[in-house]
């Protein structure tokens, strides 16, 4: 749970973001989003599966750091989805573990999560380095997109049918991708951009 205040004062106040967590994420990256998007005024929300539980408390992937999320997006309601302007999958092992589900022929709750936000135009998907994992089993949402991953995921997103770009960020309507967590500052910065000047043309190559 993030006890960062967010601004009052920034160009995002009233907008919420939504941060997908698991265990093995990377302290330096969650962390600087808790900061960086409340600096500008939105209200960060980390959410799991929560499986049952009031909360998880997850591990980081390289300081082992723990941080608690209280928040789940199943069960989420259209009204409430629609609430957020932006839904992020971080890098780390996050979106591998959040790709777990129960039962072989239907979709993991963070992929249909994720299916339901892509629906939505007023939100922005935004999808850095091996957080791309979580959309191998729904590739018709990427395939033929502009889009960016870390290098070792290049023939996974020729595999959905997605048109890699060798960018740090790539822009494509509704959906953001960022190459690396090294990259994860100028990830989040395009995001702002967005949400700041919904209507501003952008070249996606």
């Amino acid at each position: 749970m993030s006890d960062i205040a967010a601004s009052t004062t920034g160009p995002l106040v009233g907008h919420k973001i939504a941060v997908l967590m698991e265990s093995d994420y990377v302290e330096q990256e969650i962390f600087y989003y808790e900061r960086r998007f409340a600096e500008e005024g939105a209200e960060v929300h980390f959410m799991t599966r929560l499986y049952g539980n009031p909360s998880l408390t997850f591990t980081g992937h390289e300081l082992r750091a723990p941080f608690t999320v209280d928040r789940s997006f199943e069960g989420m309601s259209d009204a409430e989805l629609r609430g957020y302007s932006a839904v992020i999958v971080p890098a780390g092992m996050v979106s591998d573990r959040l790709r777990y589900t129960e039962y072989a022929y239907q979709l993991a709750p963070a992929t249909a999560f994720l299916r339901r936000a892509f629906a939505e135009p007023s939100i922005t998907v935004g999808i850095i380095c091996h957080g791309m994992w979580l959309m191998s089993t729904a590739t018709d949402l990427i395939k033929g997109r502009h889009v960016v991953a870390h290098a070792n995921l290049i023939g996974d997103l020729r595999n959905m049918g997605a048109e890699y770009v060798d960018q740090d960020v790539v822009i494509d309507g509704n959906l953001i991708t960022g190459r690396t967590v090294h990259e994860c500052h100028l990830f989040a910065h395009t995001i702002i951009d967005r949400l700041t000047n919904p209507d501003r043309e952008v070249q996606h190559v």
